[in-house]
């Protein structure tokens, strides 16, 4: 099909951003715009002359402006093949008239749903008339152009100057494809909102969608492609972060960030936190009285490791935080703000990633994590499961002596980084930071001993006169298969366990730990990480 002028419009939108200048310059093309409702409204109101779809169809709006659109002389207009005899007949038989560029984009239904909207505001933005006018506009693209985003009015326009009027082929055809998608999101939007109303944990029918965030020059390994797209804009994450300096992100770069700032969010802003990143584990975390005083403590945990790391932070950067973070080579950095004063502290480093994310990320009990399988997705909720402070029902003491306050705080505070440590996970704390961090074992046996191990590099370069793991408790993510992963520990000075429960033989390892006189909780939840 040779390239189309422009004769007819049908504009109906409900984002009216550039869409005055837009259709003026239609105008200036000689293009006859027909419009709906708000839209017929707004051009009329810049003075430009339309046709109402009501004049179209001989029909008026009507049921709240629920049927509008969906009538043949629109779905004719779009749908009939330009040339083909029957379809030329039948359209001059009813007075069809060709429509060669539709202009639409969808209610906002996503918005609404992230504003929190009601179940009738909600039902009431989905879009009926022009998701169907999109589709049909697109599956007819070789002579009608569909544009549904404001960004591509500009590449319309110039493409109907460089081609007298008309468009390409090659544009209608990539238009056409973002068109399908974009209805595709839409609906995958819509379905979602409906599993969550309906508590449906498994819907015979599931899809997923999301607007490109960023193309990124390669995946994992430079041979992989990859892009990040962006499906919820309600929570606060490096999806939707503002990115104030650094070098591009890197598809590594998003996955080790998102770990770190998703670990950071266990800790309320109220206490300063610090996380440090490598290939999505912690290589340390901690609280602290400034946030200066907790990164100072997450870098002791294991400074070899930070180095070239992620680092996350629960509050806003300040410049004693920032000072220090500086002197480490670090590739992101991703707080809820950062000060003018930080920020010009990190602008010395000119491939510092810099990122903020306007708050920390909440549970959510409608997230859901996506991970693609050969021929198929593997979806569950995300793990928003959380243990409660000193005093909880939920901590189940299971040993002859009971933990101190100290020890339980530490415990609670090792079962929070457990849980974003891939399994087999094992975390030494003590005074609210980590001493050591054992990650992706085979055997849980193993991942003690590596953590106790980092522990001790980490006591020779501070020049401590024992490992960083004497005197500190121990969170696995999973129970103790055997005795000999808390004995490890035991061995590596640990005083008190948090660890699930459930195992065969808990009586064996309770043993264990009372011949050791360690005080142990169980808390009846597992925080597998694969």
């Amino acid at each position: 099909m040779p390239d189309l002028k422009i004769r007819r419009a049908l504009l109906s939108v409900s984002d009216k951003t550039g869409l005055i200048d837009f259709a003026r310059a239609l105008k200036s093309h000689g293009v006859a715009l027909v419009s709906t409702g708000g839209t017929s409204a707004a051009l009329k109101a810049a003075g430009l002359a339309v046709t109402d779809v009501s004049e179209l169809t001989g029909f008026p709006e009507m049921m709240d402006g629920r049927v509008k659109t969906l009538h043949p002389r629109v779905h004719g207009g779009l749908l009939a093949i330009r040339g083909n005899a029957e379809h030329e007949i039948a359209a001059a038989g009813h007075a069809i008239e060709p429509i060669d560029l539709l202009v639409v984009n969808l209610y906002p239904f996503e918005a609404t749903v992230a504003q929190g909207g009601s179940v009738d505001a909600c039902i009431e933005n989905i879009d009926v008339g022009g998701p169907a006018m999109i589709r049909g506009a697109a599956k007819n693209h070789d002579a009608v152009t569909v544009v549904v985003e404001a960004e591509d009015y500009a590449r319309v326009l110039s493409d109907m100057t460089t081609n007298n009027g008309a468009t390409s082929l090659s544009l209608r055809r990539a238009l056409a494809a973002k068109a399908f998608a974009r209805t595709a999101a839409y609906d995958a939007a819509i379905s979602n909102w409906f599993a969550e109303q309906l508590s449906a944990t498994a819907p015979t029918w599931r899809a997923f969608g999301g607007r490109l965030g960023q193309a990124l020059r390669y995946g994992e390994n430079p041979h992989q492609t990859a892009a990040m797209y962006v499906s919820d804009c309600s929570r606060f994450g490096v999806a939707t972060a503002k990115q104030l300096q650094g070098k591009e992100l890197s598809y590594n770069n998003i996955n080790d960030t998102d770990a770190a700032f998703e670990l950071v969010s266990e800790f309320d802003g109220a206490t300063p936190a610090v996380a440090i990143i490598k290939h999505a584990n912690p290589c340390g975390v901690a609280v602290g009285t400034t946030l200066k005083d907790a990164y100072l403590l997450a870098l002791a945990s294991d400074p070899t490791s930070a180095f070239g790391g992620i680092i996350s932070l629960n509050q806003a950067i300040d410049a004693a935080a920032a000072e220090e973070i500086t002197k480490l080579f670090t590739e992101v950095v991703i707080a809820p703000d950062a000060t003018a004063e930080a920020q010009a502290i990190f602008a010395g480093k000119k491939n510092l990633r810099l990122l903020v994310t306007g708050g920390l990320s909440a549970a959510s009990a409608s997230a859901v994590m996506v991970r693609s399988i050969t021929g198929g997705l593997l979806v569950q909720s995300r793990d928003d499961g959380r243990i409660d402070e000193i005093g909880a029902r939920d901590l189940k003491v299971v040993t002859k002596r009971r933990p101190t306050d100290q020890e339980l705080r530490d415990l609670v505070f090792a079962f929070k980084v457990a849980k974003h440590v891939k399994s087999n996970a094992i975390v030494y704390a003590k005074n609210g930071a980590t001493v050591g961090i054992g990650a992706g074992q085979m055997s849980r046996i193993d991942s003690a001993r590596i953590a106790a191990w980092k522990a001790s590099a980490a006591a020779k370069l501070q020049d401590a006169g024992h490992p960083l793991t004497v005197g500190s408790v121990v969170a696995s993510d999973a129970f103790f298969p055997f005795a000999d992963g808390l004995i490890a520990a035991a061995d590596a000075g640990a005083t008190a366990v948090i660890q699930p429960g459930g195992s065969l033989r808990d009586d064996e390892v309770i043993e264990a730990a009372d011949a050791r006189g360690l005080a142990m909780v169980f808390t009846g939840m597992r925080h597998f990480r694969h």
